[in-house]
């Protein structure tokens, strides 16, 4: 279940709110002694936390379906999303040591089951409370005794707290609120909870780049959504690096290949494609703004996904201004990153 961005917090009755974790969202199936933790896109990732497995193993039900999120928190207590994205190691060993040294956490948010109850089409107050019987209630940042705990996130219906947490939490690293009906059922796949977060940021696909003055590396990185109907617009770009970053990333880009000429790849329209009514917006059309200037660029495949924050959307599609580059999303799917996420309410 996923939420839709808006600039302010929902009031009236019937609204509940959660702080937003910045963590690797994940649900967890447990039948006994067997756990599965899986992300979004139906990867497993015990592998890459034993540390949380063993400890949904004590804390959770024998037969039950929990929805939350890793988290990473470090001795500060200051959630850190880049040390939560080491873990995602190929090595068992490095795996291995990384859970100690750096242990991550769960925080629970939603009960889809419970024995053989399926409580998908329970409202979410019904199964908030149970859940409260099940966990204990967050109470201080998870992990930040380099401990792995299983915890509860806090919840509240008084919005005015929860626009105190909005700042509160801030600090901490925490991304914002989050805000759901009480009557609400458990809807996968669809964009029925309210996320406010401090920034505007969106979860880009990275659908080609150009190449700095000097030609040694990337000029900037340009960037995509998916339309309703799955094809990819051109929606800005990000060009916020460092020299050496540029140099990785042009090395990174371009161990992806290039497109045949002529030809683009199943849902990225981009390469080989002329603008035209029904089709991809692409990155080099003109404008009064690019008269004289070269919009040459270079399309890869629609593989790696990046999170940028920006100031406005123009017209609803596209970004007035350069966004700026935050990290790399390996964890999402870029099919995922659709408009959605920067529509309005």
């Amino acid at each position: 279940m996923l939420a839709k961005l808006q600039p302010e917090l929902p009031r009236g009755e019937g609204w509940r709110y959660e702080p937003k974790w910045d963590g690797f969202r994940a649900i967890v199936f447990r039948d006994g002694d067997e756990i599965r933790i899986e992300s979004r896109d139906h990867r497993p990732l015990n592998r890459y936390f034993p540390e949380v497995e063993a400890a949904l193993r004590r804390a959770l039900p024998e037969r039950s379906v929990v929805d939350g999120e890793i988290v990473l928190a470090g001795p500060d207590g200051r959630l850190e999303f880049d040390q939560l994205q080491l873990r995602l190691h190929p090595a068992e060993s490095r795996v291995r040591k990384l859970a100690t040294e750096i242990p991550a956490s769960f925080v629970a948010f939603d009960l889809l089951a419970e024995g053989d109850r399926d409580l998908t089409r329970t409202p979410l107050a019904e199964r908030r409370a149970r859940l409260e019987t099940l966990l204990p209630v967050e109470e201080r940042m998870p992990g930040d005794g380099r401990e792995t705990q299983v915890l509860l996130t806090p919840q509240t219906a008084d919005p005015d707290e929860a626009a105190v947490w909005f700042d509160a939490f801030e600090p901490l690293g925490l991304d914002g609120i989050i805000a759901k009906r009480e009557d609400l059922m458990y809807v996968p796949g669809q964009r029925v909870m309210v996320k406010v977060k401090h920034r505007r940021t969106a979860d880009c696909v990275v659908g080609g780049y150009r190449l700095s003055k000097s030609g040694d590396g990337i000029g900037s990185l340009l960037l995509g959504l998916y339309d309703d109907d799955g094809v990819m617009h051109f929606i800005g770009h990000t060009s916020s690096f460092r020299a050496a970053e540029r140099r990785q990333i042009l090395e990174k880009l371009r161990e992806l290949g290039e497109p045949p000429e002529g030809e683009g790849w199943s849902g990225a329209p981009w390469a080989g494609q002329a603008p035209g009514p029904g089709r991809a917006r692409l990155p080099g059309e003109p404008s009064r703004w690019s008269s004289g200037k070269d919009l040459s660029w270079f399309a890869v495949p629609p593989v790696l996904v990046c999170e940028v924050a920006y100031d406005f959307l123009q017209g609803g599609h596209r970004f007035r201004h350069a966004a700026t580059f935050l990290r790399w999303r390996e964890e999402k799917r870029p099919e995922e990153c659709t408009f959605d996420q920067v529509r309005g309410p």
